[in-house]
């Protein structure tokens, strides 16, 4: 269903951004990074939240709903703000909205205020994910190869070392809104320096609906989006639960299991272009998900703890780019115009990783996280079997 060539609808305006091609290329690496940073720094406040707003475990995670809620609502809306104002405007107004939500998350005590704080934190990311794919989308035209992978192996590069940047710096006597408040002012600066290098249009369409609903080929890779987020969020929420029920270790040491899958997702990603253009979109799509199926197996099967961790790192080196290659596929069908197609999947996407995991707790209750386990083995299986038909 998908060409080689990218949207007859999505011509690139023949304005010319500032700066150099190389320029357009790091811009959109300091976007993907930034994002990682931010949210990844956001998950050593919780705790710090938690203790200043005075609630307990139930009340908290009713407001962190807000986080979900507010991309939720933002995601399908993005890619027409980003086709109406350019990649430019909307990823420097939304970026700056993200930087300063995560500042109020680090010191208002009001319950309300806090709420509002998420919220505006979920909606603002929403918009700056869905922007920066399209960034990625463009200066891969520009560019004319593979650069989808390597741009989300910054994200994960960033999740990596914005919890330890927080960490460090509150570890040196810092309060969380101080470190913080280094964290964003030096995001901000980047974001200022990198702006002038980000496209000032994004893809033009002869559809300026500001939603559109996904159907067909873009259905399904928001279904399958939405599968590996669910894949990712299930090896983050019940993979180290599985490691202290079945491989019977420590919860300390449980916890690798996560860390584990990161880094070789991260890895896999950088990595990841050079793949594409040695052996081809269809290839590396069939082979990772069926590497990704093999890597949950070991994890089943395996006979000690350490087997077991060798099996999140095969988990995430065949996962690490089916979430990119997606939105290059979604980039080149003709089904949909190409901003609503990367709102759709990126939406579609987060479900998964919203409501996955607890759909999975439900069946573990049930009958058993190998189970699970094995259910998320075979959609990966799916994955790689679909997404090989939906690029021919």
């Amino acid at each position: 269903m998908a060409t080689e060539g990218m949207d007859t609808d999505m011509a690139i305006s023949p304005e010319k951004a500032a700066g150099t091609t190389t320029g357009h290329g790091h811009a959109t690496r300091f976007i993907f990074l930034a994002l990682g940073l931010a949210i990844s720094a956001w998950a050593v406040l919780v705790p710090f939240a938690k203790a200043r707003l005075g609630v307990n475990e139930a009340e908290l995670g009713l407001l962190l709903l807000l986080v979900g809620t507010g991309a939720i609502i933002s995601m399908p809306f993005a890619g027409w703000l980003t086709g109406k104002y350019g990649c430019r405007k909307t990823l420097v107004v939304s970026t700056t909205v993200f930087m300063l939500s995560l500042i109020g998350l680090a010191f208002v005590s009001s319950p309300w205020a806090f709420g509002l704080s998420l919220f505006m934190f979920g909606a603002s990311s929403g918009v700056v994910d869905v922007g920066m794919n399209i960034q990625a989308i463009l200066v891969e035209k520009e560019r004319k190869r593979s650069m989808m992978s390597g741009l989300h192996g910054m994200y994960s590069v960033g999740g990596f070392f914005g919890a330890l940047i927080i960490s460090a710096l509150l570890n040196l006597g810092l309060t969380p809104l101080s470190a913080i408040l280094c964290l964003t002012i030096s995001l901000i600066a980047g974001l200022l320096i990198m702006a002038r290098y980000l496209f000032p249009y994004g893809h033009e369409s002869k559809n300026r609906k500001s939603f559109s609903l996904p159907k067909g080929s873009i259905l399904m890779l928001g279904v399958l989006c939405f599968i590996m987020y669910m894949g990712d969020g299930v090896v983050l929420d019940w993979g180290a639960l599985f490691m202290t029920t079945t491989k019977s270790i420590s919860a300390d040491t449980a916890g690798l299991s996560f860390a584990i899958f990161s880094v070789a997702i991260s890895i896999g990603r950088l990595f990841g272009d050079r793949l594409v253009e040695w052996l081809g979109i269809r290839k590396v799509m069939t082979s990772s998900g069926i590497i990704a199926a093999i890597g949950f197996v070991i994890v089943m099967e395996a006979p000690s703890a350490w087997i077991a961790f060798a099996g999140f790192v095969v988990v995430g080196l065949g996962a690490a780019n089916l979430i990119p290659l997606l939105f290059t596929i979604a980039s080149r069908q003709k089904k949909m115009p190409v901003p609503q197609a990367i709102s759709s999947v990126t939406t579609l996407g987060y479900l998964g990783l919203l409501v996955g995991p607890a759909m999975m707790g439900f069946i573990a209750h049930a009958t058993s996280l190998y189970v699970v386990f094995g259910i998320v083995a075979a959609l990966m299986i799916f994955v790689s079997v679909t997404s090989r038909w939906l690029h021919d």
